[in-house]
């Protein structure tokens, strides 16, 4: 009797506990070997997701039950981070640099490189590569890009403080270059068109957002937010009013701004939870109503004493709403 007392206490015990750690969201693993993607986007003709690899240089592709083929390899590549499926739907941008975590690394390229590239989705074959590095002097981190209604390309530049234009035929010139853009380290990173005439990007290290007109590139202003987002990296603007904002370095949570003034404030009106256990999110995707986050597992290349990851996870938010 006193045996099945024990028993009954030591499933409550598990109960408890599974009720106050509950079960990180839904996750799609896929094998890919020392891969570490950075960057994802959902093709929804395809029904696969894209990613990225901060270590090989590889673009991937993940089907949503999580079998990984390779679209195309390049060593030469180093490293590739934003992924964005062009407006025509036949093809894949991805930004490419050497900034930190390339096992092919070398001197000449090493924080020097920043590339933009596209490859047919059909062929997996690389139809254009344009080098952004010859725009400014200095170190160069082509992290993130976005499309306008035009077809024009801007990618952000995390070390030289910038955002690069590269128009539909190919030609590239700087866009933007502000004071407010400036920091130590990796700053500016995620990149999203507004369809009234601005981006919006994010700035990892200060923790900030920015809005940075169109027609006047030099009209860059702070968005108010009433706190800082160190660590902020991929964003996804899911309606005009409704921005996600993937933070990691630590933090590693997904929040949901929302705005009613046209982007010049914001507030967080979402979030997830701490027990979601998200592993150095970087980037985000939409799939139908859900949102799906790429984990990056950069922590694990930050020690020395670990071994390559095979196993890695795109995860899906499930926001809990601030009050």
């Amino acid at each position: 009797m006193k045996a099945l007392t024990y028993i009954a206490l030591g499933v409550i015990g598990l109960a408890t506990i599974a009720a106050v750690n509950p079960a990180p969201t839904t996750r799609i693993e896929f094998d890919a070997l020392e891969s570490y993607p950075e960057g994802i986007t959902f093709d929804k003709v395809a029904n696969v997701y894209y990613v990225s690899s901060a270590r090989l240089g590889n673009i991937g592709t993940v089907t949503p039950t999580g079998v990984y083929s390779v679209l195309h390899a390049d060593t030469t590549l180093k490293s590739t981070y934003g992924l964005k499926i062009h407006p025509d739907g036949k093809h894949l941008f991805a930004c490419v640099s050497d900034a930190n975590y390339s096992k092919y690394t070398h001197p000449l390229t090493r924080m020097k490189m920043a590339r933009l590239i596209a490859v047919d989705l059909k062929t997996g074959k690389k139809t254009m590569d344009t080098d952004l590095s010859r725009l400014i002097p200095g170190k160069h981190f082509a992290n993130d890009l976005a499309f306008d209604a035009q077809n024009n390309a801007y990618v952000t530049d995390s070390f030289a403080g910038a955002i690069y234009k590269v128009s539909p035929d190919g030609k590239a010139t700087v866009f933007a270059k502000d004071e407010l853009f400036k920091t130590a380290g990796t700053g500016l990173n995620g990149i999203v068109f507004h369809p009234d005439g601005y981006l919006i990007v994010d700035n990892s290290a200060k923790g900030q957002l920015f809005k940075v007109d169109l027609k006047n590139p030099k009209n860059v202003s702070r968005i108010v937010t009433g706190q800082y987002f160190t660590g902020a990296d991929g964003l996804l603007l899911t309606d005009k009013n409704t921005l996600t904002m993937v933070v990691n370095g630590g933090i590693d949570k997904i929040f949901q701004l929302s705005s009613t003034d046209n982007w010049q404030s914001a507030k967080v009106s979402a979030s997830t939870l701490v027990t979601d256990r998200f592993t150095y999110p970087a980037t985000a995707t939409q799939n139908g109503k859900n949102i799906w986050v790429m984990n990056a597992q950069f922590n694990q290349l930050l020690d020395s004493n670990s071994v390559p990851v095979k196993t890695f996870a795109i995860q899906q938010v499930n926001y809990i709403p601030v009050k």
